[in-house]
């Protein structure tokens, strides 16, 4: 096994830690393996280990580090092209996102309509398979939403359902209630003709 690659690195760890205190996502991470590789500069340590650590792939930390010996830490900082790249979608936007997930009456049947309202929303034009993977990755979602409840169907058309039910009833009642009496009739009818001599029943 080769020893791990050594280079000196001008910065020092306080300016390395102040620089990432001030960067973005995509330069934070590129300064954070140059602090690790400074504290090991004297040893060198190897760039899986420092991947490792951060968390990113170990290509990208070679690239960081092939940039760095070219150019110092000028380089390392502008180069943007490859590497580490932040989420499309930003805090306020996963907050939406969530909470539309969360709406029992959002009307979502599927991860298409749901970037259709995310796009529309946001005026954004994220790609399915971008917007796939997060939401998948943040919320855990399938990708067949079942429908839980149609916007349009709400309290109020509930109740308006219900009254229209009792009306029915009501109106069903007074025929239920003739039957009734017309069947009353005929019982008593039977019973003063049993009452009746048999001469008169004839």
């Amino acid at each position: 096994m080769s020893a791990p690659k050594t280079f000196t690195i001008k910065e020092t760890e306080t300016e390395i830690k102040k620089l990432i205190k001030k960067s973005n996502p995509m330069i934070k991470k590129r300064l954070q393996a140059l602090l690790i590789f400074k504290l090991n500069e004297v040893s060198g340590i190897s760039k899986r280990l420092v991947s490792d650590e951060i968390g990113v792939n170990h290509n990208s930390v070679q690239t960081w580090r092939s940039l760095y010996i070219k150019g110092g830490i000028k380089m390392l900082m502008s180069h943007s092209n490859i590497g580490y790249k932040p989420s499309k979608i930003n805090t306020e936007q996963e907050e939406a996102l969530r909470k539309k997930l969360e709406d029992p009456f959002n009307g979502i049947v599927g991860f298409i309509e749901l970037l259709d309202w995310f796009n529309t929303t946001f005026d954004t034009t994220i790609n399915y398979k971008t917007f796939h993977g997060f939401v998948v990755r943040k919320f855990n979602a399938k990708i067949k939403v079942a429908r839980k409840s149609h916007i349009k169907k709400d309290i109020q058309a509930v109740e308006a359902f219900k009254k229209t039910s009792n009306k029915s009833v009501e109106k069903s009642s007074p025929r239920k209630e003739r039957i009734s009496r017309k069947q009353i009739s005929i019982v008593r009818m039977k019973v003063d003709l049993d009452c009746l001599p048999e001469t008169e029943k004839d």
